[in-house]
């Protein structure tokens, strides 16, 4: 804009009187300058200002999210769920490349005496999943799982089947009170109940075995959420070979970097050989990333 010839302007300027009017000038051209930036702000950047934001928050670790953005989060977490479960919310069908329908190919090329213009591969039906989650809820991973639990069950519609626990030591089933709360009083309440103690795996794991095994079979993937710190008691990795060997898979997210797995008391490197996923998640994007792909191949 020119501010520095008039700065040399003013300096130079050999009467006071006409200093004087020179420094009013620059004030109200700043003023109006200044004015005219906000009125345009807020015209114009307050949508792309508002979607930077959002961004940003997807890839902010959910550990760090400001108290004051969390109910931002949740409006952005319910509209991940809205658009996976919009995509993946009915049975689908996907070709078997490679596998040929005969039947379908011959049927569809009689015009051309059977030449195999055009194939037809066979298909395999998608599924929606069947889900048990774990959710480590104690100190370190707490906030993480609270915004898993709001995804999880804001996606009703593209899951066939959902049961959900919470630990800290002992297991603690949290389907009904999701299922029958509103989600923002529901998360507090399994908080209360399971939260925000000292991990213990072995534990959880031993509660799981004797009460809910039956849960698991070949169509059901097990999402464990946690950072896998025992605090040194027994892991247990037996009993999550045995939840292996019945389920479909067994699905690990850990809001941890993987060069911390197995530092400490970190057993996770014991618990990994018998994960299908083992996958860093600490952040919204992370979160959406894992659960759709869960959904695209029917979990």
């Amino acid at each position: 804009m020119g501010l520095q010839a008039l700065e040399r302007a003013i300096a130079a300027a050999p009467k006071a009187e006409r200093t004087g009017q020179l420094r009013q000038g620059r004030d109200r051209l700043r003023e109006q300058v200044k004015e005219f930036v906000e009125q345009n702000l807020a015209l114009y950047a307050r949508g792309e200002t508002e979607a930077f934001r959002e961004r940003m928050l997807t890839q902010t670790r959910l550990s760090a999210i400001d108290r004051r953005d969390h109910e931002r989060m949740r409006l952005l977490v319910r509209a991940m769920a809205r658009r996976l479960a919009t995509q993946y919310g009915r049975n689908r069908k996907r070709d078997r490349r490679g596998v040929l329908d005969v039947r379908r190919t011959l049927r569809r090329n009689m015009g051309w005496d059977g030449i195999p213009f055009h194939t037809i591969w066979k298909q395999e039906r998608i599924q929606k999943p069947k889900l048990v989650v774990l959710c480590d809820v104690s100190g370190s991973v707490a906030a993480i799982a609270q915004f898993l639990l709001l995804f999880l069950y804001s996606l009703n519609e593209a899951l066939s089947d959902l049961h959900a626990f919470a630990f800290s030591g002992n297991l603690v089933d949290v389907s009904e009170i999701l299922e029958r709360n509103p989600i923002e009083t529901a998360i507090p309440e399994v908080m209360a109940r399971a939260g925000f103690g000292s991990s213990n795996y072995g534990m959880a794991l031993e509660d799981f075995e004797r009460e809910h095994m039956r849960l698991l079979d070949s169509h059901t993937t097990v999402i464990v959420l946690g950072d896998g710190r025992g605090n040194r008691t027994e892991a247990r990795v037996d009993i999550l070979t045995r939840m292996a060997d019945r389920s479909k898979q067994i699905v690990w997210l850990n809001p941890e970097y993987r060069t911390l797995w197995g530092t400490g008391d970190s057993d996770m490197l014991r618990y990994a050989p018998h994960c299908r996923v083992t996958a860093v998640c600490n952040t919204l994007q992370h979160l959406e990333r894992v659960i759709g792909e869960l959904l695209r191949d029917g979990g």
